[in-house]
């Protein structure tokens, strides 16, 4: 008797279907795919289709590549080969492919190309979608910033300090050969007067270098040094210089750039694998979110959240016709400037200045009882009473400003006596009589600032920011592994950072 076979399904792989599946019956009802479909069908595209030209051979349809595109970024994968051969692989891409398959040139012209003037547009309508839908509101945001690495060389790095020094080398090689030069000069050689090097030029430059060949050439028994310097200042400053120049056009306001990203800005990242503090090329990338679904995004240079926020409400006002009714951050937006932007713009802002949180601690005012904000202010004579009692008399005004132009005004206020005060030491740390600078605007603000953040409302708002706006870049950084741009130029960046954005949505409207 034989042995007992195990009861198995049929598996005949060479077999024919009579009636082949169709890919809507392979995809299961609530599968997030088909709300990437749902979206993307329900927006106008005729923004991306202006990027085509009218005659030509027929292309891949963009509302394909970018239904593509997006469920790829929700599915973590952010290569244009990996999406080609998605495409092949994926039951999923193949239904919203419709059974095409982009290659990889494809997809990477159309994210880096197609997309660069019609994608702002198109975040936008899912936006406006999403608000009508109630899953988010347009007029509270809460609103914050993360630096993303750019994908760029960290060691071909150029410094505005090192440009500034080099040029200070120039100058001090010019005026040592022009010195010499002048020392062994004639009466008929007819030396100009020394040439004004306190800013250079390439004209400058090249007009120095000239005239120092032109009369040295005339002379004999030129000592060997110097002869070698003006050779290595002939052959190389006038190229330096061009180059610095250049270099300089790319910083702009930057401290830094890279070589191979002059877009990209180095900073101090969170990520420090080597645990040593290694800046590298980034954008610090700014976010407003509702209910963790990204409203608006901008890109930066700037290595400080604080002056973002002018350019990032431009963004919100020019997206959807207004800014914000109310706006909440943390303290990296706490400026002067900032707070009367936003005043200015009639926002109700539930934003914290850099010592917020300490100023709420008991501990805080014990260990600092002689601060300028403690001590007693009389505005009918417009003086301050130090900790001894006295009288500390304005003095004047002076005024300062930001590296945004912005102008702060602080009124002076000098205290007398200081050095038999029995104080002296514990109230200040200066020698002389206490001098204490107040910035009347900011205080005003701050103290505006303090009531909207310990109202009802405001601690609400302060509770909710914590789960609303920052888990939004843990789950694009940590769950979804997106630390690090793979385009290069802020143009392409802020399309790729759009398409996170948007997946990001979609993504969490699914959930």
């Amino acid at each position: 008797m034989g042995r007992r076979q195990p009861n198995f399904k049929p598996y005949h792989q060479q077999q024919l279907m009579l009636l082949p599946p169709s890919l809507d019956e392979l995809v299961p009802k609530g599968h997030v795919v088909r709300v990437v479909d749902d979206v993307i069908n329900k927006i106008n595209l005729e923004p991306l289709n202006a990027a085509y030209y009218l005659t030509g051979p027929a292309s891949y349809h963009p509302q394909m590549l970018l239904k593509v595109l997006v469920f790829g970024y929700m599915s973590n994968i952010y290569s244009s080969r990996k999406l080609e051969a998605a495409c092949k692989e994926s039951i999923y891409f193949m239904y919203l492919s419709s059974m095409s398959f982009p290659d990889h040139n494809t997809i990477n012209r159309f994210r880096g190309v197609r997309l660069k003037d019609a994608f702002r547009t198109i975040f936008e309508q899912v936006v406006t979608l999403l608000a009508q839908e109630g899953y988010l509101s347009i007029e509270e945001v809460f609103t914050d910033g993360t630096k993303i690495e750019a994908n760029a060389n960290k060691y071909t790095f150029v410094w505005k300090k090192a440009i500034a020094s080099s040029k200070e080398k120039m100058k001090k090689q010019l005026s040592e050969i022009w010195a010499y030069a002048q020392s062994l000069a004639a009466t008929e050689d007819n030396m100009p007067e020394p040439p004004d090097l306190t800013t250079i030029n390439k004209e400058k430059v090249q007009d120095t270098v000239d005239t120092l060949n032109q009369v040295l050439s005339k002379k004999e028994n030129i000592d060997k040094k110097m002869k070698a310097k003006l050779g290595y200042v002939t052959k190389h400053y006038p190229v330096n210089i061009a180059r610095y120049e250049q270099q300089e056009a790319i910083l702009g306001d930057r401290n830094s750039f890279s070589k191979t990203d002059p877009d990209a800005t180095f900073m101090k990242l969170k990520e420090d694998h080597m645990r040593n503090g290694q800046l590298k090329p980034a954008y610090n990338v700014q976010i407003s979110t509702s209910n963790q679904f990204i409203v608006n995004y901008t890109l930066h240079p700037n290595t400080t959240d604080t002056n973002t926020l002018a350019s990032h409400l431009e963004q919100h006002e020019k997206s959807f016709g207004a800014g914000p009714k109310s706006l909440t951050a943390d303290a990296g937006y706490g400026s002067e400037e900032n707070y009367t932007l936003l005043e200015e713009k009639k926002v109700t802002a539930f934003v914290k200045y850099n010592l917020f949180d300490k100023r709420q601690s008991r501990t805080f005012h014990k260990k600092h009882p002689f601060a300028a904000d403690k001590l007693y202010y009389n505005p009918k004579q417009d003086h301050y009473i130090c900790p001894m009692g006295q009288k500390m008399a304005y003095i004047g005004e002076r005024t300062r400003k930001t590296t945004t132009g912005f102008a702060q005004t602080l009124r002076l206020y000098k205290a007398r006596n200081c050095q038999s005060c029995p104080l002296n030491g514990a109230c200040h740390k200066s020698q002389g009589d206490r001098v204490i600078q107040i910035n009347v605007n900011l205080e005003r603000k701050k103290q505006q600032a303090d009531q909207l953040l310990t109202s009802e409302e405001g601690i609400q708002k302060q509770k909710k920011r914590c789960f609303d706006v920052e888990p939004v870049f843990g789950n694009i950084k940590n769950n979804h592994g997106f630390r690090r741009f793979m385009l290069r130029g802020k143009q392409k960046v802020e399309i790729e950072w759009g398409l996170i954005a948007l997946a990001q949505n979609i993504r969490k409207k699914a959930a």
